[in-house]
């Protein structure tokens, strides 16, 4: 599993709480990685119309008010996994557990996965930005 949807996050957050206009590697210091994997995923969260940047001009802007940019919004645009949790692909079928257990967890994981994505669509941008802000 990757950690682009935290970056992304993390990325938007920062842009947020900026007046200025932020360069790659700026917000590469900020999040501790390499600025490549910042265009990488700068890149992802324009495609799916949260930011408008430009090639070579520092200072991708939100397309919208944070309190408008939920955070299923980034979940999505950061092309997390369709499940947090996944199923070893192996079981053996001939054991009593093995060929039951995917068919049980896919469930499971399912309501889970359901779950979570209903959580992050009432969570906000603004919500994160005060919270950080607090935290400060």
């Amino acid at each position: 599993m990757n950690s682009h949807y935290s970056i992304a996050v993390h990325i938007l957050s920062l842009i947020d709480s900026s007046a200025e206009a932020l360069s790659s590697e700026f917000i590469a210091g900020s999040v501790g990685v390499n600025p490549v994997v910042i265009r990488q995923v700068t890149g992802l969260l324009r495609r799916s119309g949260l930011l408008n940047t430009q090639r070579g001009v520092p200072g991708a802007r939100l397309t919208r008010p944070p309190s408008q940019i939920s955070l299923l919004d980034v979940y999505r645009a950061a092309e997390a996994p369709n499940s947090m949790l996944k199923i070893h692909p192996h079981p053996n079928p001939a054991c009593p557990v093995g060929a039951r257990i995917q068919g049980v967890l896919d469930d499971v994981f399912g309501q889970a996965q359901a779950a979570l994505e209903a959580r992050l669509a009432h969570i906000t941008l603004a919500e994160v930005s005060a919270s950080l802000k607090q935290a400060g």
